[in-house]
């Protein structure tokens, strides 16, 4: 069923004037007439399942009927990402909304090779992708910030794993004969699984060396590699977003 993110509030007989766009795909694109089924969600009120009540050609309205789904929050996890090439940040949002960020933060390093971004448009595409997947909220979008300014701010107790690439940092991977990743690893599994994290990505040309020491110095700073090859940065997101959600999100065991 075709599901649709509203700001407006939801609950038994709301009515709900979807957007231009939003209209138009249901009338022109999914032809839905009245009587026809859609979810909406807002992220404060979960999940309702609305009937389009009026339609008009360039127009509708939809009444919210009954709840699908009670309103449920992905872990508290940031991912922060340096500005890349448009294609690949707009994977690296998309993405994010699919594994659960709850928020994606853009920043400015010494190396970033990609001077402004839409995030008007990368916002429309982090909804896109949670209508998508079923999550129950959309991931916030940040404007871009310098890395110095990030850590100046840094509010505790977030923790921040700093994915870096210069080879020096434990190897995070998912075991084998060596057991070479196993400290990396296990440092992400023992914190608490209902903590504060964030998820730090570089650009291209990869973290400044003076970057890099600030960093590391730093007490909420948890470095890790993500293996033995030099990933791009879209590829590098995803792996990272997977790595925390299976050690300390909502792919974790709970048993």
């Amino acid at each position: 069923m075709i599901r649709l993110f509203v700001p407006d509030p939801l609950a038994a007989g709301a009515e709900i004037a979807p957007s231009p766009d939003q209209a138009r795909y249901l009338l022109a694109v999914m032809r839905l007439a009245v009587g026809d089924a859609v979810l909406l969600f807002n992220g404060r009120d979960g999940e309702w399942r609305a009937i389009m009540v009026e339609a008009s050609k360039r127009a509708c309205r939809l009444r919210a009927e009954v709840q699908t789904k009670p309103q449920a929050s992905p872990p508290d996890l940031d991912l922060i990402v340096a500005l890349v090439k448009r294609a690949r940040l707009e994977t690296i949002v998309e993405k994010a909304a699919e594994l659960g960020a709850r928020r994606v933060r853009l920043l400015r390093t010494r190396r970033t090779n990609a001077d402004h971004t839409n995030v008007a448009r990368l916002q429309a595409i982090a909804t896109e992708a949670a209508e998508q997947t079923g999550r129950l909220d959309v991931p916030d979008l940040t404007e871009p910030l310098t890395l110095d300014r990030l850590l100046d701010g840094w509010e505790a107790p977030r923790r921040l794993m700093f994915c870096d690439e210069a080879g020096d940092a434990p190897d995070v991977a998912w075991g084998g004969e060596t057991g070479r990743a196993a400290p990396a690893l296990e440092a992400l599994r023992g914190q608490p699984r209902d903590a504060p994290w964030a998820v730090l990505i570089g650009p291209e040309g990869g973290f400044a060396p003076e970057e890099r020491s600030r960093l590391r110095s730093l007490s909420f700073v948890t470095p890790v590699t993500l293996g033995p090859r030099i990933l791009r940065a879209d590829s590098a997101a995803i792996a990272a977003l997977t790595l925390w959600q299976a050690a300390l999100g909502d792919w974790a065991a709970t048993g």
